[in-house]
């Protein structure tokens, strides 16, 4: 898609609000008590993306084009995944806001694990049902040991309820600053050529107050390194190098790091600066800053009247503020 952000390699994320960029480096985390949840698109619109099934799947090989991406996807994170064993679902299916559920599959079943689609495709692309199913789920695992949680969906083309999906993730933001919920956080993977990459980086730009990002979005075909599935979960406690200096386009130093280069780099720029370099073990990274994005926290003043129910839950966990979008 025209326009679309461009985020070089050693970034997985840079985002600027005013005269403030924050650069999330690639690092492939290991986040204790994560609990993580897969969901495939079964609306209809993905019905060529799986493949013909029946008779039709007998005159001819089937070309299943998601089944492979869910395989690396799920045998990746099962690993990431504090029992190994991920919540797998197909959504959007039936009316277009029902859910079937797969089961919980390990990475050892992905190899070899058969993704056919769902039984009954859907006559929409309602995603407020995958929120609310993963918030209940995590409910469940905050309960036997779960700390914190990654919701995955993947998606070939606009998603019908984009704000009843916002309306709902502020009150679940809400939540998480209050310790109500564990830290939680929600990746777009989109595939195929219908994807409305301008609907997924409007949605993964919002901010919540306490919170920072709830979002991410990855394109599946663009995606080059298995870490950049997990780039939210990263936050400024981890460390990737030894130290570093950041540097504007004229050379002038904007920052440095001595001692410890974090995994989430937080400087200021000139209001004119395009672009940044990061420079570490001898090695320089240019990367451009993307356009500002406006700090989405009026959100929090939304009307009552227009937010769904609540979603609290009795249990509290520890918060980490991750990064990325």
């Amino acid at each position: 898609m025209a326009g679309h952000e461009v985020i070089a390699k050693p970034f997985s994320d840079v985002h600027r609000i005013g005269n403030k960029v924050t650069a999330t480096l690639l690092h492939d985390p290991t986040v204790e008590g994560l609990d993580v949840a897969l969901y495939m698109d079964g609306s209809a619109s993905m019905e060529d993306e799986y493949g013909p099934r029946g008779i039709l799947a007998k005159l001819a090989p089937v070309k299943n084009l998601v089944e492979p991406q869910m395989r690396w996807m799920l045998e990746y994170l099962a690993n990431k995944d504090r029992d190994g064993k991920v919540r797998v679902a197909y959504w959007a299916t039936g009316d277009g806001s029902q859910i079937e559920e797969v089961g919980d599959l390990t990475g050892p079943q992905a190899k070899d694990y058969r993704f056919p689609g769902p039984r009954f495709y859907g006559k929409a692309t309602v995603m407020l049902p995958v929120l609310r199913d993963f918030v209940a789920h995590m409910k469940q695992q905050v309960q036997i040991g779960a700390r914190r949680g990654l919701a995955v969906m993947i998606t070939d083309s606009q998603i019908n309820d984009s704000k009843d999906v916002m309306a709902y993730a502020t009150q679940v933001a809400k939540e998480i600053a209050a310790g109500r919920l564990p830290r939680m956080n929600f990746v777009f993977v989109g595939v195929g050529d219908q994807v409305d990459e301008e609907q997924m980086e409007s949605i993964s730009h919002e901010t919540y107050p306490g919170v920072g990002h709830l979002w991410c979005h990855r394109i599946a075909d663009r995606m080059e390194e298995m870490a950049e599935l997990v780039a939210v979960l990263v936050d400024e406690t981890m460390t990737v190098a030894a130290g570093g200096t950041i540097t504007d386009e004229q050379g002038k130093i904007l920052k440095t790091y001595e001692g410890r280069l974090p995994a989430v780099l937080e400087f200021d720029v000139p209001a004119t600066c395009k672009a940044f370099t990061l420079e570490v073990a001898g090695q320089k990274f240019t990367q451009t800053i993307p356009e500002e994005h406006e700090d989405e926290d009026h959100h929090e003043e939304e009307e009552e009247d227009h937010a769904p129910e609540p979603v609290s839950a009795p249990a509290p966990a520890r918060r980490h503020r991750g990064h990325g979008h």
